[in-house]
């Protein structure tokens, strides 16, 4: 699974390469990884058996709702607020200076490590050793810079993180017999996918941190050969899927200044932008993030209400 060095125009890795590398560039990089973040916490949430989508996130982060799922009844193995949560912990410690500024804007709009003390206490402590586990595991060098080594990584920490054998439960059926059931165990893959994007960045396929390659099936494959064939076909439609929202974004965040027809020092811009990331933003949120009076924040809003907005294609 090496790299090709002349590799077709719809080649996954230069598909790949080509989306990091406008990202580089880019007068949308921000929204855009904002946007990123949440599509791989939806992605994950899926992989963990609690599906959601981004707008469920974008709900929860407006104001307008609970964490997704909160209220579904307790048969989830695992809460949206833990998972959201260990997801976002991945770039706490990057170096990336976009990657922080974005991730501290959301941090200003939603608390992630209050919401999952309060909706997700026994996830945090059954999920949280292993993550740190999977976590420094991932920012360990890599032998080579291919994917077969990240998905030998992956098999590597599927099997450091396997939960050791506990005995079954005994019950009695009704005509007197005695069965011993397994124990219910919670799937561990959501876990090791959290890790991939900062594993593609530390085997060098990317020069940042990019949320939503998130790549891993539900289930590993046999072999890691077969995961790291599995993991090539995700990237190049992750990939052309970014592309794609990155143009929509450049053209929409273009538009922007010129339908609001805002003087040099409106705020009304950086709103307008905000809101492309996290639609539905309350006075609150909106007054922490741009730093104006809840007055002021309000009459944003009401201004961009009343002005045509972006739309995304």
């Amino acid at each position: 699974m090496a790299r090709d060095d002349n590799p077709p125009a719809d080649d996954p890795f230069l598909l790949l390469g080509r989306l990091d590398g406008r990202l580089q560039g880019s007068t949308s990089a921000d929204i855009f990884l904002a946007r990123s973040r949440l599509e791989g916490a939806s992605a994950l949430c899926g992989l963990a058996g609690v599906p959601i989508a981004v707008r469920d996130l974008q709900d929860w982060i407006a104001g307008r709702t609970p964490p997704p799922r909160s209220s579904e009844g307790l048969n989830d193995p695992i809460s949206v607020a833990a998972i959201f949560h260990i997801a976002l912990s991945r770039d706490e410690d990057l170096s990336d200076p976009l990657a922080r500024a974005t991730l501290n804007a959301l941090r200003s709009v939603l608390d992630d490590r209050a919401e999952a003390e309060t909706y997700a206490t026994s996830d945090l402590a059954h999920f949280g050793p292993l993550w740190r586990q999977v976590q420094a595991a991932a920012d360990a060098p890599f032998p080579t810079g291919d994917l077969l080594s990240v998905a030998d990584r992956i098999f590597e920490l599927a099997a450091s993180t396997e939960p050791a054998p506990t005995s079954g439960w005994d019950v009695v059926s009704l005509d007197g017999r005695t069965l011993n059931l397994p124990p219910r165990g919670r799937d561990r893959n959501w876990l090791l996918a959290v890790a991939v994007p900062r594993m593609l960045y530390r085997a060098g396929f990317t020069t940042r941190v990019i949320p939503s390659f998130i790549l891993l099936p539900k289930y590993l494959p046999p072999s890691p050969a077969e995961l790291a064939r599995l993991m090539v076909q995700a990237i190049g439609r992750t990939a052309q899927t970014g592309l794609r929202e990155l143009a929509s974004l450049e053209r929409a965040a273009a538009r922007i200044q010129l339908d609001l027809q805002a003087t040099k020092r409106s705020k009304a811009p950086l709103l307008a932008r905000l809101q492309l990331s996290y639609p539905g933003l309350q006075p609150a949120a909106v007054a922490r993030l741009l730093k104006v009076t809840p007055q002021g924040a309000r009459k944003l809003l009401a201004s961009a209400s009343s002005a045509s907005r972006p739309v995304l294609i």
